[in-house]
């Protein structure tokens, strides 16, 4: 199967999961996951119509940002979906308009320094850390309104809602019910933060019955990825 089948095959599997949960296709945002992959496949995905794009390192996420803005495809959405690390805020800023993974007091501090720096707005999910492996990424559920709170000070990060990846060898529901009463708990502080980034290519259409309203995925569209770097 070519990209454009794999495409559209995962459009037609994200249509009949929102007509089976009741809901519009409108209300879910497919963010593509082109990690490992070239600009080459983000600027054909960008020609079959999508727009927004996922990428979890600023050293592949930059180049592939300027790639398409030299081909004159300017309006792609990039969305920044991995851990980020501090002194990579500055850079990220530059073609990122939207964070998944805000998950530290430290990052909301640098983040706050250069948005301010730029006069820059963007938007943003507090992860979470849904395993008992405190080195992953994410926060805590129970420390959760507290981040959330730095954040909302800042002013200049709208808080869309959380981001969860579901646990290897743990049943995706089991996590994304977590990530349910998360995002309640997130909602008596931020009533508007009522977003859920949740579902990969493995769980998207479980997470669409539960509720998600952006899905990553990656390898059901780009195909298998050219190294495991």
């Amino acid at each position: 199967m070519q990209l454009t089948e794999r495409y559209r095959s995962v459009n037609e599997r994200i249509a009949a999961s929102c007509i089976a949960a009741g809901r519009s296709v409108s209300d879910v945002e497919l963010v593509v996951v082109t990690k490992n992959h070239s600009a080459e496949v983000v600027a054909e995905l960008y020609d079959l119509g999508h727009r927004h794009f996922g990428e979890n390192r600023d050293q592949e996420a930059g180049p592939k940002a300027e790639a398409l803005a030299a081909g004159g495809r300017l309006d792609a959405k990039w969305h920044f979906v991995g851990q980020l690390q501090s002194n990579k805020v500055r850079t990220v800023l530059n073609y990122a308009t939207c964070i998944h993974s805000i998950d530290r007091s430290s990052l909301v501090k640098e983040l706050a320094k250069q948005l301010g720096n730029r006069e820059l707005e963007i938007e943003g999910f507090i992860e979470l850390n849904l395993t008992e492996d405190p080195a992953r990424g994410g926060v805590e559920p129970g420390n959760l309104q507290q981040l959330a709170q730095s954040v909302l000070e800042i002013g200049r990060i709208k808080l869309l809602g959380v981001m969860a990846v579901a646990g290897l060898g743990v049943d995706p529901r089991i996590d994304f019910e977590k990530t349910l009463r998360a995002s309640q708990e997130l909602q008596k502080i931020a009533p508007e933060a009522n977003q859920l980034s949740m579902g990969m290519s493995e769980d998207f259409e479980l997470a669409i019955e539960m509720g998600a309203t952006h899905i990553r995925v990656g390898s059901a569209i780009t195909g298998p990825r050219p190294n495991n770097t």
